[in-house]
């Protein structure tokens, strides 16, 4: 029997994860150009992928009543089209961790060009959709990832350059 292909993942390097991709015609539009929407899509896929990466399982907590993350805000900005057959690579750093959210910050790669850059918060919601604490050890797993600990004070993490 033929050993079948694994989905693709990400890696992390320090405080960054990569996640690449290939644009496929399903991703463009008539002119060959990648859609708009299927960005936030990729930076889903490369969000998901970061959560596998760092052991949290949203589908258990999901199972077990407890919750599970939700995009509460996005910012996106668009500078640079990708197109068909192109190679993607996502790259996301965890600017904030709070209690109950987290502010991530990502960006889509060609090469050397920018071509979107974005800033998600994601909150920790219970089944029945209000917001709750993240587990200890997400919390925690996001805070590693980030390159720091927790403050005591704000429950956050520092940002970039405030250490």
């Amino acid at each position: 029997m033929i050993a079948l292909p694994q989905p693709a993942g990400g890696s992390i390097d320090g405080p960054v994860h990569w996640y690449g991709l290939r644009v496929y015609y399903e991703d463009t539009d008539a002119g060959g150009i990648v859609y708009h929407a299927n960005y936030l899509s990729w930076l889903e896929r490369a969000r998901s992928d970061l959560l596998e990466m760092l052991g949290v399982d949203q589908a258990a907590s999901l199972a077990a009543g407890e919750g599970s993350y939700a995009v509460a805000e996005v910012h996106i900005r668009y500078r640079s089209p990708a197109r068909l057959g192109d190679t993607v690579h996502i790259e996301t750093h965890a600017e904030q961790i709070g209690r109950s959210s987290s502010t991530l910050r990502q960006s889509a790669w060609c090469g050397e060009t920018r071509l979107v850059d974005a800033t998600v918060r994601v909150a920790f919601i219970a089944p029945d959709g209000r917001p709750r604490r993240q587990p200890a050890a997400w919390q925690k797993a996001f805070a590693d990832f980030a390159g720091g600990m927790i403050d005591g004070n704000s429950g956050k993490a520092p940002l970039e350059g405030q250490e």
